[in-house]
C-alpha cells in the first residue's frame, strides 16, 4: 500500500503534466493564425469587389469600372484581385477619362429651341470663354437662327462691348493652327456684340474644331484672346427652324 506522501507526489506531478497539455498555442502561433484569418478575408473581400467590377465592365460603365479598378489596387494591394485588375485598368482608365473629357466638353455648351423672340422664334447654341485658369469666363460665342433675322454668328460681352470700326478684321485660330483674318461688324441696334461676317462657314468650320481661339478689342478690357473649348458642339441640337407650311 503506497504511503500518503509518495500518493500526494504522483498526483501533484499528474496535475502539472495535465496543467502543460491544456496550455494550448502560444501568443506568437495565436497572432499568426489572426493573421492568416484577416489575410484569407482580406483575399475574399478584394474577390467580392472583382466580381463587381467585371460587372460593371459588362454593362460598359467604364468611369464606374475605373474607379472600382483603382479601389482594388489600393485597397488590395498584392492580392489575385488586384494582379487581375492591373492588366486591364489602364485601357478602362484611359477610355474613362477620354469619356469624362467630352462629357465635360458637351457640358459647356446650352442650347434653346423654338424660344419666342421678337420678330419670330428662334434656334441658339451659345458657349462661355474659357479663361486661362479653366475657369469659364462671361463673353458668349452664340449661334443663332431667327425665323425673321435669318442665321447668325456672334460675340456677346458685357456692355459697353467691343471696337470695331465699320467692317472690321479679327484674328481666328482654329486648334493652334495659323491665324485667320475675318470680317466682323458691331449690329446697328448698339447691342455689346460683335457679329461675324461668314456665318456659314464658321458654322462649318467649328462642327470640325476643337477649340477657336479669337482676338477682340474690348472697350473695357483693350485686346484680349477669347478661347472657346467648342468640340462638344452637337449640330443635331442646334436644328434648322421647322418650315412654316
Amino acid at each position: 500500500m503506497m504511503r500518503a506522501p509518495a500518493a500526494l507526489a504522483v498526483l501533484c506531478a499528474a496535475t502539472l503534466l495535465l496543467a502543460g497539455c491544456e496550455h494550448g498555442p502560444t501568443a506568437a502561433q495565436r497572432e499568426a493564425a489572426a493573421q492568416a484569418q484577416a489575410a484569407a478575408q482580406r483575399v475574399a473581400q478584394a474577390q467580392q469587389e472583382l466580381k463587381l467590377y467585371h460587372e460593371v465592365l459588362a454593362r460598359h460603365d467604364v468611369q464606374l469600372a475605373a474607379s472600382l479598378g483603382r479601389e482594388i489596387e489600393q485597397r488590395y494591394a498584392g492580392t489575385p484581385a488586384a494582379s487581375e485588375v492591373g492588366k486591364t485598368l489602364p485601357a478602362i482608365a484611359a477610355e474613362a477619362a477620354k469619356l469624362a473629357h467630352a462629357q465635360r466638353l458637351a457640358a459647356l455648351w446650352d442650347y434653346q429651341t423654338d424660344v419666342p423672340m421678337e420678330g419670330g422664334t428662334q434656334n441658339t447654341a451659345s458657349i462661355n470663354d474659357t479663361r486661362s485658369d479653366g475657369s469659364q469666363g462671361n463673353i458668349q460665342l452664340i449661334l443663332r437662327r431667327h425665323s425673321a433675322w435669318g442665321q447668325s454668328v456672334y460675340l456677346y460681352a458685357q456692355a459697353p462691348g467691343f471696337v470695331c470700326n465699320g467692317l472690321c478684321r479679327i484674328e481666328l485660330r482654329v486648334d493652334g493652327g495659323k491665324p485667320q483674318a475675318w470680317a466682323a461688324y458691331l449690329p446697328p441696334t448698339g447691342e455689346p456684340a460683335l457679329f461675324i461676317k461668314d456665318d456659314r462657314r464658321f458654322i462649318s468650320m467649328l462642327e470640325k474644331a476643337q477649340v477657336i481661339e479669337l482676338r477682340v478689342d474690348l472697350k473695357q478690357g483693350g485686346v484680349r484672346t477669347l478661347k472657346y473649348e467648342v468640340g462638344g458642339f452637337k449640330p443635331a441640337s442646334f436644328p434648322p427652324l421647322a418650315k412654316k407650311g
